[in-house]
């Protein structure tokens, strides 16, 4: 990956990055969700004969209520959802235009700024990276992969993500700090 004059030669180094960059460009939006479920459920009817009739437990935004887990409470949907995943599935060309109505909530705005924030830090440990900052360097490329989830479980890991990256930026500032100061 070029990121300006510099570009990543170390392989292990371009894998996690392959992995952590390709975790945030895939994220798992409504539209997502919805053609999963529609695929799923068409493989259920393909390999299972005695299935009659799927139930899906989902906790939509706009229709759920907070349980005393202080998380959404999911409720059950008949098979009659499929219409509602086969609708939303084909809306997926509205992702990341105006009338994306979920890309205004705040996980699809985290998510878009996490893409942009990755790019950052690439461009900033590519300059910095030297053998003795690796093990952070390579932590801080593979940290997208442990934002995992949806929705609530989504948001705790991302706040753990967030502490995680600035001990590994400081950490890594610090090594390069060291190795300039111990060339002079």
């Amino acid at each position: 990956m070029s990121t300006g004059p510099s570009k990543i030669e170390d392989s292990e180094l371009k894998e996690a990055v392959a992995l952590g960059y390709h975790k945030l460009l895939a994220y798992k939006d409504e539209y997502e969700v919805a053609r999963l479920h529609k695929m799923t459920s068409a493989q259920v009817k393909n390999q299972f004969e005695s299935v009659k009739k799927i139930s899906f437990h989902l906790a939509p935004p706009l229709l759920s209520k907070t349980g005393p887990d202080g998380r959404p409470q999911k409720r059950k949907f008949g098979p009659g959802m499929m219409r509602g995943f086969k609708i939303l599935a084909s809306m997926k060309l509205l992702r990341g235009t105006p009338f994306d109505i979920f890309g205004y909530s705040e996980e699809r705005k985290i998510e878009r700024s996490l893409i942009r924030q990755y790019e950052q830090d690439l461009k900033r440990i590519v300059k910095l990276y030297s053998v003795a900052a690796k093990p952070a360097i390579l932590e801080l490329a593979r940290l997208p992969l442990s934002i995992k989830g949806f929705g609530p479980v989504k948001m705790k890991n991302y706040k753990t993500a967030t502490a995680k990256r600035k001990a590994l930026l400081t950490a890594i500032d610090e090594t390069n700090i060291g190795l300039t100061q111990a060339a002079e």
